[in-house]
């Protein structure tokens, strides 16, 4: 088969695949006698059900069907062989047919494209030999109380996929296709047995990869999400295209293969169920049904091949190959040249991710305790360390059971298989450590992600070394080539670089390896040995570092980090600081990732000035007495933790700064004596919060906004803050009565806009601004303009501030400001939340009021932005650099971008996407009206949080939780963290809140861009009309959500699905 010609054709169209087999096959209603025939009518087993057999007892009915759906339009048809391999006719006793089955199989498909291409040469046909999932799976265990217990080895499924390769391949297929993916590792082997008989017989054919999720969490059977998946077997040689087929009807594929098709640098397949089935397990969705969902993928360019599973048929082929005529093909994505590994979740290293953790712990050579449970079999407890490991903020676990009294292949295939049944470990990427090669392919046996292997060199020459790195690229795993080759490890930098330099050109050159695939280990040497040979050892890995990232494109770089402090072992103190500070360096040099203790890593600016600077010496080699130095200081130091500052310490300082030294520390133990000490130091109550507590507060602010405090660390000062203004009340009060006038610093509505229920930013900013004296009026989520508006009318309010979380808050907030602007508002409007940003307020809110737009960064500069908004001194300067600041952003941003051309709405609507409802077959809802989910379970809704969201709204970007190992927000991520889940393990457990859902069913019909919404089937009473927007820009349709209803003109009785949930009943009073 000429590959060249098929990636030609795919480039210029759509390809169709054929639709089910089996639901073909039942039509016949086949017996016993017909599966059986005269082959193999003295056959043991029953033989009923196995369909792949037919190819041999019934081979016209099998040619009938691949004829239907050439007939019907379809380029590629798939062997009948889903469940031909040796380990699913176990079942049946016919292991030993599975070559003349797959064979058999082969050439009837072969015989029928070939017929087909033949009466027109202009629409080649191909057959695509099918392989099956099996039905065991590598990934899972084959017994309940046993998670490490496998059915079958890799090698037992990669023979059995071996012999289907060798009947598909002579039978005459032109592309294999690994189909109804459920289990990864499964499919890894399969392409490993493809790849061993290419390489055998020096052949090569095009590869399809479909995978299959089991529900709506887009993962497979065995965990993995899509994106895990696709970075698990992108590694395939000849890979023509990857997709979806079965599980789920088209409808429920969408996010899926909207992911898939935003990933894949090969082609896009899709072939879908007929629906979801039924009651009776039947497929209901018609060709017409399928037709509309797949077309508007297609015009959307999603896919390069469609075709249908369970339940679809030769009807359903010929409407898909209309597809192929009114649509373009999807473009394929660019290959990536970033290092993307997976677990059951990927990790891909973008060109501005931070340092790699990789922890250390599961590693016999460098942990006692792991070594001693391993060879005491407690491999439970072992499983803790790994997850203490990922707790801690390990991103990759590295793995070693190099110990000469351990059998470390049988242990690491018993450890890796362990943590396949532990999500919560299975979930980061694993590094396979080992200095035996066949410990090292043990364990890729095992993994059904993208791993890396640890480590492949040129020790035992330059072919030994290829021959790895090929194993490596067929097992679908990255490696890190170690600075060793057959004169010995490099030690020094010249060294380091010509290693690397030689192992990059024969791995890029002559393997095909992926350059962004390799990951250098220059070495890491022990420094302040006392040999003075080694005292440079740093600086070279250093400066080898960026070398590598200077000269070698897309190779990242590793090393063993605990090996730089080996010579002060014992020391915690010391070791800790000069693996930070070492890091520190690196990482500047261009270190993507270490080995360390992700629990054990000190932060370089909290190292003690005196201790940096001597092992910074050390390092750097910036004198010859640094080792000394450092070896005599480091005696002096005691490995206890840093000391807190005593209480006396800064009690005994003056009132003034002890009251902002509580500010800022977040202390309200001596607030009440400290406030009262004070008083007599000012004439008025009002003077201590304007003077002393305003300072403290905007000491607070510049920390915060230079990285030196956290938001959390912010709030705990706001409550010291609004302790401190509760003391000063009652006086501020008694002043006012005895003639003095205090007035509130400003009153400011603050509300989330509608559409949007996240309120944790605007209440921190509400904590901040009422202990700062303004008036806080907090109108919630959700918050329609409406109401925003009559508020602040009905409240006389100085400031509005808006927020919101996600993207289309950002519109409701344009909307809010074109409103204010009709309603003719004269007060400022403050911006503020996740997705917010100076441009966009600047370039979308900005220009539709006229009055002071202003977007607020975070929470710490609310205070300062609102005082300047109010001051009859400092608003007109402020609002003049606000105004020439967003007008410059106006100009950068007209620049960038040119304007789109739009249409008038008259002219959209007349190029509104149109549907023949006649031909529609719309079912009625087996009811009408209203149902509710009342007190559903919060322990059930508490395992789908998306934690990552939280510590957005708390200022704190990254995510969870590879955020606890972030050096600036980590260690009160953390805290954070616990705080949270404190919280919400008391609102279960005490059931302090009600979460409560409802969901309803109504007629509808379209009338133009609106929905009408009916009370009954008699469709007189409207219940409410939906209004939706048309698309204006000028393309191919515009588009509107009514358009997706029947019109109320066509006659046709159409429906409507609503819901909304809640689990917010109780939170007032929580």
């Amino acid at each position: 088969m000429d590959f060249e010609l098929l990636n030609k054709i795919l480039k210029e169209r759509i390809l169709i695949l054929d639709g089910a087999m089996g639901s073909l096959i039942q039509r016949h209603n086949l017996t016993e006698d017909d599966f059986r025939a005269e082959q193999f009518k003295d056959h043991k087993l029953p033989l009923r059900g196995n369909n792949d057999l037919l190819s041999i007892t019934q081979p016209e009915i099998i040619k009938n069907i691949h004829k239907a759906y050439l007939e019907a339009g379809a380029d590629l048809i798939e062997t009948n062989t889903f469940s031909a391999t040796s380990i699913s006719q176990a079942d049946y006793g016919l292991e030993n047919s599975v070559y003349e089955l797959n064979f058999q199989s082969a050439k009837i498909a072969r015989e029928a494209a070939k017929d087909f291409t033949t009466r027109n040469p202009s629409k080649p046909r191909f057959v695509a030999g099918a392989l099956g999932p099996t039905n065991k799976t590598l990934s899972m265990s084959s017994k309940v109380e046993d998670p490490g217990a496998r059915a079958l080895t890799f090698d037992e499924m990669k023979n059995s996929y071996y012999e289907q390769v060798r009947g598909l391949v002579d039978g005459g297929s032109d592309i294999l296709l690994i189909e109804t993916i459920t289990d990864t590792l499964n499919a890894k082997s399969a392409l490993f047995a493809i790849q061993q008989y290419f390489s055998e017989k020096n052949i090569s054919l095009p590869i399809m990869i479909s995978g299959t999720i089991v529900d709506q969490s887009g993962r497979t059977l065995s965990g993995q999400t899509f994106e895990a998946f696709w970075h698990s077997i992108s590694h395939t040689p000849n890979l023509l295209s990857v997709g979806l087929n079965c599980s789920l009807g088209p409808s429920q594929m969408r996010p899926f293969i909207e992911d898939i098709s935003n990933l894949a640098s090969c082609f896009v397949s899709i072939y879908p169920n007929a629906g979801l089935p039924n009651e009776f397990g039947a497929y209901d969705e018609t060709p017409e049904q399928m037709f509309n969902v797949l077309s508007e993928y297609a015009k959307n360019g999603t896919f390069n091949i469609v075709g249908g599973c369970c339940g679809t048929t030769p009807e359903h082929i010929k409407a898909f190959a209309e597809i192929s005529k009114l649509f373009k093909p999807r473009i394929p994505k660019e290959k990536s040249n970033l290092l993307s590994l997976s677990g059951l979740e990927p990790l891909v290293l973008w060109s501005d991710s931070n340092f790699t953790n990789i922890g250390e712990r599961t590693n016999v050579m460098g942990s006692k305790k792991f070594a001693r449970l391993i060879k005491e079999d407690n491999f439970s407890e072992a499983l803790s360390v790994a997850r203490e490991q990922v707790d801690n903020g390990a991103q990759i676990i590295d793995i070693n059971m190099d110990d000469a009294m351990i059998d470390a292949e049988k242990a690491i295939t018993k450890f890796l298989n362990l943590i396949a049944s532990e999500p919560d470990i299975a979930k980061v990427p694993i590094m396979l450590d080992s200095s035996k090669w066949t410990v090292i392919e043990a364990g890729l046996k095992c993994l059904q992600g993208k791993g890396i292997v640890n480590s492949i060199s040129m020790k035992e020459g330059e072919e030994v070394f290829k021959d790895h790195a090929k194993k490596v690229l067929n097992y679908g795993a990255a490696a890190i080539v170690m600075a060793f080759d057959e004169k010995g490890q490099a030690d020094t930098f010249e060294r380091k670089i010509e290693i690397c330099e030689r192992a990059y050109k024969i791995l890029t050159e002559e393997v095909g390896f992926p350059s962004e695939d390799i990951i250098f280990d220059p070495n890491i040497f022990a420094i302040a040995t006392g040999i003075e040979e080694h005292n440079n050892y740093a600086v070279d890995f250093i400066n080898a570092t960026k070398w590598i990232k200077e000269n070698l494109p897309n190779a990242k770089v590793s090393g063993g980090v605990s090996n730089v402090s080996f010579s002060f072992r014992g020391n915690d103190t010391v070791r800790e600081a000069m693996h930070s500070a070492f890091l520190y360096h690196a990482i500047k040099a261009g270190m993507d990732m270490g080995i360390v203790n992700a629990g054990q890593l000190g932060i370089y600016e909290e190292i003690p000035k005196e201790l940096l600077e001597k092992v910074e010496d050390v390092i750097l080699n910036r004198r010859k007495d640094a080792t000394e130095i450092l070896t005599v200081f480091a005696e002096t130091i005691q490995s206890k933790g840093k000391k807190e500052i005593k209480a006396e310490e800064w009690r005994s300082k003056p009132v003034l700064e002890r009251l902002i030294h509580s500010l800022v520390r977040g202390i309200d133990a001596f607030i009440f004596e400290d406030i009262e000490e004070i008083r007599n130091e000012y004439s008025s109550s009002i003077e201590i919060i304007e003077g002393p507590l305003m300072d403290g507060m905007n000491k607070v602010g510049d920390l915060f906004g230079s990285g030196k405090m956290f938001l959390p660390q912010v709030v705990k000062s706001a409550r010291v803050m609004k302790k401190a203004v509760a003391i000063l009340t009652p006086y501020i009060e008694a002043e006012q009565k005895a003639g003095g006038e205090v007035k509130k610093a400003g009153k400011i509505l603050l509300a989330t806009v509608k559409g949007d229920v996240h309120d944790i930013g605007k209440n921190i900013v509400g904590v901040v601004l009422s202990c700062n004296n303004y008036d806080i009026i907090d109108l919630g989520v959700m918050v329609p303009s409406e109401k925003i508006l009559s508020t602040a009318k009905d409240q006389n309010v100085d400031l509005i501030g808006l927020s919101g979380l996600i993207t289309p808050s950002l519109e409701e907030m344009v909307h809010v400001a074109k409103e204010m602007e009709r309603e003719k508002f004269t007060i400022p409007l403050l911006i503020g939340g996740a997705t917010t940003s100076k441009v966009h307020t600047a370039v979308k809110i900005d220009e539709n009021y006229s009055e002071a737009v202003v977007h607020v960064h975070d929470a710490s500069k609310a205070v300062a932005v609102a005082g300047k908004l109010l001051s009859d001194s400092s608003k007109k300067e402020f609002m003049n650099d606000i105004s020439i600041e967003y007008n410059k952003m106006r100009e950068n941003h007209k620049k960038k971008y040119s304007a789109k051309d739009f249409i008038s709405l008259d002219e959209a609507r007349k190029n509104k996407f149109t549907i023949d409802w006649d031909s529609q077959s719309i079912k009625k809802p087996n009811f009408i009206g209203v149902k509710t989910f009342n007190n559903y379970s919060l322990e059930e809704i508490a395992k789908y949080i998306d934690w990552t969201p939280f510590f957005i709204a708390w200022e704190m970007k990254g995510k969870y939780p590879t955020i606890f190992e972030n050096d600036k927000y980590g260690v009160e991520a953390k805290k954070l963290f616990n705080d949270a889940q404190s919280l919400l393990h008391k609102i279960i457990n005490e059931k302090l809140l009600t979460a409560n859902a409802v969901y309803g069913l109504f007629p509808a019909n379209s009338l133009d861009d609106d929905v009408e919404i009916y009370e009954n089937e008699d469709r007189e009473n409207v219940i409410t009309v939906f209004h939706t927007l048309r698309q204006q820009e000028n393309k191919s349709l515009n588009l509107a959500l009514a358009d997706y209803i029947a019109p109320k003109a066509a006659g046709v009785k159409d429906y409507i699905g609503t819901f909304a949930c809640t689990t917010g009943i109780g939170s007032k009073e929580l």
